[in-house]
């Protein structure tokens, strides 16, 4: 769909695509890659299950499944991205190794890769990164440099580091390579679940939605794709809107997996032409929706985990009753003391 502007709240518009727009859309998706970055990731990554929730499906009134990420190797997603990315590396750059920023999910990724394929690797984390992440990933043999606040802070010492070492950079989000890792997460819920309809999919810079919706689109471009930000730090939505990617002058937003000043010139592409719709709500329904997760799926997911649970309970995935739908809960490497003083519902 080349259209610049995807974004269609009518569910008949979503799946009544012309043969050409089917043909327009899966023309330069190849799923062979996808299928050969499978095997790679298979070696070395779980295969997550894709649980079914009938109490969320009750209260939806959808046929809800959740893929259960947070059983992944490092406790979230990341970790198939650089399992990917690294097996494209020329032998000078995995000789000099790699370094990233990270808040704390692509740290640990790229850290248990790093150690997989032999590879010295440098992280530097904000210096506010959950305590349990920066020890994890040390814990993986990596070399944690603190440095801002931010993702955009920490990744201005990574690109420092690069110049001053001769590092390879490993972006959290907007590779190609590292999207297509990413993707097999939506092969395995294809694999498993072919008669999915909607997937929804949580966004911060962009790279899982991106691997996530080329993977899917690629198996059937029919199957409807929809992101989910914090309304804090709605950086892709408004760079959709705007046609091009803009930087957020201020963000409202406490979940370090959703805190992106600047989504990536790669992801932007990627979602504007393969994501049905984004969604946004504020910190405090996805925080509810960690705590109804523990309470009733009894799965610890983090914050940016919960959001696409928190858009269905929020009534923002608009489609038909009984709807076959996959909620991706990309990772449980919770901060606890944000969900300290939370109410459980």
């Amino acid at each position: 769909m080349s259209h610049p502007n995807p974004w269609r709240g009518d569910w008949a518009v979503l799946n009544m695509k012309s043969n050409a727009e089917v043909a327009s859309l899966t023309a330069d998706v190849n799923l062979s890659d996808f299928q050969e970055a499978q095997r790679y990731v298979a070696e070395h990554a779980y295969r997550t299950p894709l649980l079914t929730s009938r109490l969320l499906s009750a209260l939806t009134d959808f046929d809800v499944r959740v893929k259960a990420e947070m059983f992944q190797r490092t406790g979230s997603y990341k970790l198939r991205g650089p399992l990917n990315k690294f097996r494209h590396l020329t032998s000078h750059e995995r000789q000099q190794g790699v370094v990233c920023s990270s808040a704390g999910n692509h740290a640990q990724g790229v850290a248990l890769a790093a150690s997989i394929y032999k590879i010295r690797a440098a992280v530097v984390m904000a210096t506010n990164a959950t305590p349990s992440k920066v020890e994890a990933t040390r814990g993986y043999g990596a070399e944690v440099i603190q440095h801002g606040t931010i993702w955009d802070e920490a990744n201005d010492k990574c690109q420092q580091l690069a110049k001053e070492r001769g590092l390879t950079v490993i972006h959290p989000f907007d590779d190609p390579q590292l999207m297509i890792g990413q993707g097999t997460l939506g092969l395995e819920i294809y694999e498993e679940f072919p008669e999915v309809e909607i997937v929804i999919v949580p966004i911060g810079g962009g790279g899982l939605i991106s691997g996530v919706s080329m993977a899917l689109k690629a198996c059937n471009p029919k199957i409807c794709v929809i992101g989910v930000e914090s309304s804090g730090a709605p950086g892709m939505r408004k760079s959709i809107d705007a046609g091009h990617v803009v930087t957020l002058e201020q963000m409202n937003c406490t979940i370090d997996g959703l805190r992106v000043k600047r989504v990536g010139e790669n992801t932007f592409k990627v979602v504007q032409r393969f994501v049905d719709d984004i969604v946004t709500l504020p910190d405090e329904d996805i925080f509810d929706a960690v705590l109804w997760i523990m309470a009733h799926c009894k799965l610890v997911a983090e914050g940016a985990a919960a959001a696409p649970v928190a858009a269905l309970m929020k009534g923002l995935v608009k489609a038909p009753s009984g709807s076959k739908v996959v909620c991706v809960l990309s990772g449980g490497n919770i901060n606890l003391d944000q969900i300290k003083g939370l109410k459980w519902n």
